[in-house]
């Protein structure tokens, strides 16, 4: 009798054990059920309504000098390297047309012949170099900060990475630093980082065009780099720029 009624109350503890493991597997298998119908269910209803397309930019140009005095030519390789980000703010429902903003970088090297150096008096001087002048190379690099603004049209959705564009709009931009540097053959180089009628701020057109990762950008400049105080045989140095390149865009 004694053996009797332990069996049954270790059988009824038993009992209990086992319900309560139970109750315990269902709640466990219930709220695991509960998360992964949320789980699926969620990417299916989400829909990105709120993308934003080529908020960071990079880019290469070759450059040219336009607006150049009589003697004034193009030398070797001009070129450039740019990058930046925009943000890019959508206008219309279906968001393929929007206005970026941003900030950026550029650096530009330019080759030509126009030579710009300090005379015996501390006076600015202008001379276009010949096959008389004992020289290696002449070129110009600047360092600028850029205000980029564009007007976008583009046939992007949220799940499309690859897609046309076309952005056109404008660069602002300040030169903090530049220098106009005489390689010579023999004897010391010259190189010139102050200019008076050197004019910092900079403004130009742009347009870029393309599809997915590859496109081209066109830049066009506004003003010219030198003031109407800077002359070379009579004539207005001025100088102004245009950039043809790549551009690509990321995100």
């Amino acid at each position: 009798m004694f053996f009797f009624e332990i069996d049954t109350h270790y059988l009824s503890l038993k009992l209990t054990v086992v319900k309560q493991l139970l109750s315990i597997s269902f709640l466990f298998i219930s709220l695991y059920g509960f998360t992964q119908t949320t789980l699926t269910e969620t990417p299916e209803q989400v829909v990105d309504s709120l993308y934003r397309e080529d908020q960071f930019y990079i880019g290469l140009s070759f450059n040219f000098s336009l607006d150049r005095p009589t003697d004034v030519k193009n030398e070797g390789f001009s070129g450039g390297l740019y990058f930046g980000t925009l943000r890019d703010m959508p206008i219309n429902k279906r968001r393929n047309l929007s206005i970026a903003a941003g900030l950026g970088y550029a650096y530009n090297y330019y080759g030509h012949n126009l030579f710009i150096g300090e005379s015996h008096t501390n006076q600015i001087q202008y001379i276009a170099l010949n096959d008389e002048y004992n020289y290696q190379r002449n070129r110009f690099v600047t360092h600028e900060i850029e205000l980029p603004i564009e007007i976008r049209w583009r046939t992007s959705t949220p799940e499309s990475y690859k897609f046309w564009r076309i952005y056109a709009g404008v660069k602002f931009g300040y030169v903090y630093y530049y220098s106009a540097k005489l390689i010579q053959k023999q004897g010391k180089d010259i190189i010139l980082t102050d200019i008076p009628d050197f004019n910092p701020l900079r403004a130009g057109a742009t347009l870029s065009f393309g599809h997915g990762t590859f496109n081209f950008q066109i830049y066009y400049g506004l003003n010219t780099f030198f003031t109407s105080n800077a002359k070379i045989n009579g004539e207005d140095v001025g100088m102004n720029t245009l950039r043809l390149g790549l551009i690509f865009y990321i995100l």
